[in-house]
């Protein structure tokens, strides 16, 4: 059966995600090291994991079985994941892959390098919106029907 992994620092789109997972009858772990309010949600399970870095992206990488699907912006988590059998999907419903995770990591690099040559650039995370939210839904609901349809044949 398929599960859904949700590395849940920071994460905006919790409730779309219970929200199509209860549709689907899908088992989601919101792993955090605390801080996540519990869901009345029986299919819902907070996962809470030691402090420190990388223990959340850890316990996802080590439990995670091939077809399992896990929400993440962590692009280095992500190709773990894809390297194991599993799916990626980002917050704004950016589906991660064996063919895309090479550049998505190269850009990573690339952005960090930047940042770290000019200590006085300034940051601009641009806000989570309506558009993201709804393109998440969209895309998980597919990612999730394919990855059905994966495991059916």
């Amino acid at each position: 059966m398929v599960q859904i992994f949700v590395d849940a620092d920071a994460c905006p789109v919790k409730a779309e995600i219970e929200q199509v997972a209860t549709r689907h009858s899908l088992a989601v772990f919101i792993v955090s090291n605390g801080g996540i309010r519990p869901s009345q949600n029986e299919l819902v399970k907070i996962i809470v994991v030691a402090a420190g870095p990388d223990e959340a992206d850890k316990y996802i990488a080590d439990t995670l079985s091939p077809g399992d699907i896990v929400v993440t912006a962590d692009i280095p988590l992500a190709a773990r994941i894809i390297e194991n059998g599993g799916s990626v999907i980002k917050h704004n419903g950016e589906v991660l892959t064996e063919k895309t995770i090479g550049n998505s990591l190269a850009m990573r690099d690339l952005m960090t390098e930047l940042r770290s040559s000019d200590p006085f650039a300034k940051q601009s995370h641009k806000q989570f919106s309506k558009s993201d939210r709804s393109q998440f839904l969209n895309s998980f609901e597919q990612l999730i029907q394919q990855t059905f349809k994966n495991k059916n044949t």
